[in-house]
């Protein structure tokens, strides 16, 4: 996917690609248009300008992006002052290709990018057969890195999710009592009382496909 705003620069980096025989590139210049580009297809790479159309910038996008799919993006840009990089490297990104460039400058960045994202690859997959426990078709959890995988996808949750996931986990086909999730996920805090169930909404929201079951009156159960 190339996400880029101006269609000269489109059509200059599309013809780079072609040329090395890559298939299946779609151009687009704008947040929207690509979020949705990404729901229902799979790309491999991404070029992304930093400077879009719309009221989201490339770097915002991205973030949006990681944060549902794990993905190599490489940046474009015409600036590189310290504050676009700081907002840049907290991204990790795999590349940044500095405007104006050649055909060979984009080809090495690309192929540099994508061999370091296939040797993570790599290592995700390894970690993933140490210790995997399969929920559903469609979801697995690793127990040695704390990450759940929706077809094969690591999915990002954050700290509270992550732990509520571990301990269904690990207690998969078993109900685990309010109260006991309660003081594992929160310790001493002081929550309010819809707290948990607020929670589980939250996961359920976001993994509506997840056999998390409610048991009346007593917990939460994970089923496989």
């Amino acid at each position: 996917m190339i996400v880029e705003d101006e269609a000269i620069t489109q059509r200059y980096l599309k013809d780079i690609l072609t040329e090395k025989g890559v298939k299946n590139i779609d151009c687009l210049d704008n947040a929207e248009d690509a979020m949705e580009a990404i729901r229902v297809k799979e790309y491999q790479l991404i070029l992304m300008d930093i400077n879009i159309k719309g009221t989201i910038d490339g770097i915002q996008l991205s973030k949006k992006i990681l944060d549902k799919y794990v993905l190599p993006i490489v940046f474009i840009s015409a600036y590189s002052d310290d504050e676009t990089m700081e907002d840049v490297l907290e991204l990790s990104p795999y590349g940044f290709i500095t405007k104006p460039f050649g055909s060979n400058e984009v080809l090495t960045s690309l192929r540099v990018a994508y061999k370091r994202f296939l040797t993570f690859e790599a290592k995700v997959m390894k970690e993933r057969s140490d210790k995997m426990i399969q929920i559903s078709e469609q979801y697995h959890y690793s127990i040695n890195t704390s990450t759940l995988f929706e077809y094969g996808k690591a999915v990002k949750l954050n700290s509270k999710q992550n732990i509520l996931m571990e301990i269904l986990v690990k207690n998969i086909n078993n109900t685990v009592s309010f109260d006991e999730l309660t003081i594992q996920i929160w310790s001493d805090e002081l929550i309010a009382d819809s707290s948990l169930r607020t929670l589980v909404y939250s996961l359920r929201k976001l993994l509506p496909a997840l056999p998390l079951h409610t048991q009346s009156k007593q917990g939460y159960s994970l089923n496989n």
